[in-house]
């Protein structure tokens, strides 16, 4: 005999929670925030972080990211092309 079935239970997912394909963005999230952090923050204290500051730090990030991409790209057009120096001509 089986569970008897009632219409005012549901056993579906009842509050408000991440679905499973929203937990590997946070993760991946966190991961970068902690990879980046070269060690100044640690797992469990990225994790604890209200979400509005998670977000600001990830932008933040983004922004530094674009900056270095940015330098990197003049610094290799530079070391492409050096400026020509002039010679002085001897006066003979």
């Amino acid at each position: 005999m089986g569970v008897p079935s009632m219409p005012c239970f549901k056993l579906d997912q009842t509050f408000f929670g991440l679905e499973p394909k929203d937990r590997i963005a946070l993760h991946s999230n966190l991961w970068d925030l902690v990879w980046a952090g070269d060690g100044r923050w640690d797992w469990d204290t990225i994790y604890a972080l209200p979400i509005h500051l998670r977000g600001f730090f990830i932008t933040k990030l983004q922004k530094l990211q674009d900056e270095k991409k940015k330098a990197n790209e003049v610094m290799k057009e530079k070391s492409m092309n050096p400026p020509k120096k002039k010679i002085a001509k001897l006066g003979i």
